[in-house]
């Protein structure tokens, strides 16, 4: 059989008239298709959401589940139920008033002072344990602060109501002064202003319970022992608080760099309150609106403001002298009216003689 004879036997090729070349090989001759091809539809394959590689940890590693970080829970431990004070003349008017002591560490050749030594005796009596000490424990007990021989450990400070406060301020002068502090975070500060207003005749004083400083030990030291006879209230709320002053007869006076009076411009007469902004705020919207007047401090240099406890004692000796000053007045016109009268009295009598 010829080549021309494979071709034309040859089925299933497309094209028979093409001349057959054997490799020598065997090949598999498939049909020719009758019907056209159906089209091939595409292969979808299912997305795969790709995950994260599962780390392989040892028996040896330990796996710690991830927790979400919580607020610290606030708690009160027997150490922050009571505070320290220290320094000769704030534990010497702790002892004058009678306050509760639960110990006093002091220098043997100090325990036997005059100004403690009956003190100590009426404080030991009372339930106080009183201990003679090293300089070095007393270092060691006030964190290397400047003790000045003697310390102590005494409870929170008593707080009173802002009721009680106004009825003790009006009970104790005809013109009160109340101090109301707005936010002072800085503790040096607030004993600053506490000794001040005490020193300078005010009757008290009050203090936000949030976003500020309360009496603390730096505070009571820095008060240099003015705690002792000055009542501090602590309110919730300072808005609320002036109100309440505002119902029992007192003149709101907010102390403000942008105050539209000159404080001593202003007349700051019969019941008065103070009040004082934080540090770097001043006062804010809410207390300023609040205030009866806004007062300010003029100032000549080129520093924008002063320390809050600087400005409050600059404001409250204005404050006084305003007030000494209309106590002489009236005294003088008094004292010349008396002496109007006597010279009246006197020319009378002389008239009187002379006509006789």
């Amino acid at each position: 059989m010829t080549n021309k004879d494979r071709n034309a036997n040859a089925k299933g090729r497309p094209n028979p008239g093409k001349p057959f070349k054997s490799n020598g090989k065997r090949r598999i001759v498939t049909p020719a298709r009758t019907t056209a091809p159906s089209p091939r539809l595409p292969v979808v394959k299912p997305a795969v959401k790709q995950s994260k590689p599962i780390k392989i940890t040892s028996a040896a590693e330990e796996v710690k589940p991830v927790v979400k970080q919580s607020k610290p829970i606030e708690t009160t431990s027997a150490s922050e139920e009571t505070d320290l004070i220290y320094g000769r003349h704030t534990v010497l008017s702790a002892l004058e008033n009678g306050r509760s002591l639960n110990r006093i560490w002091i220098l043997s050749q100090l325990r036997y002072d005059p100004r403690f030594h009956t003190l100590l005796l009426q404080a030991k009596a009372n339930g106080t344990v009183i201990d003679e000490v090293d300089p070095k424990r007393l270092d060691q007990v006030t964190h290397r602060a400047n003790h000045q021989g003697v310390a102590a450990q005494i409870a929170p400070y008593a707080y009173i109501e802002l009721g009680d406060l106004i009825a003790r301020a009006k009970a104790a002068s005809e013109q009160p002064v109340i101090i109301v502090i707005d936010s002072i975070t800085d503790p040096h500060n607030l004993g600053a202003i506490i000794r001040t207003a005490e020193a300078l005749g005010a009757q008290g004083m009050a203090i936000p319970q949030r976003r500020a400083v309360g009496i603390t030990s730096t505070v009571m030291k820095v008060a240099s022992g003015a705690l002792e006879s000055f009542p501090v209230a602590r309110v919730v709320n300072i808005r609320e608080a002036l109100e309440e002053l505002k119902a029992a007869g007192f003149w709101i006076y907010g102390l403000a760099v942008n105050g539209n009076q000159p404080i001593h411009a202003a007349r700051l007469e019969g019941a008065t309150v103070l009040v004082i902004g934080s540090e770097g705020e001043g006062l804010s919207l809410l207390t300023q609106r609040c205030c009866d007047f806004l007062i300010s401090i003029p100032l000549q240099g080129k520093t924008p403001s002063l320390n809050a406890s600087v400005a409050a004692g600059m404001a409250l000796y204005e404050l006084f002298r305003q007030r000494w000053s209309n106590t002489l007045q009236l005294e003088t016109v008094k004292k010349k009216e008396g002496e109007g009268e006597k010279q009246y009295l006197e020319k009378r009598k002389v008239t009187e003689y002379k006509e006789k």
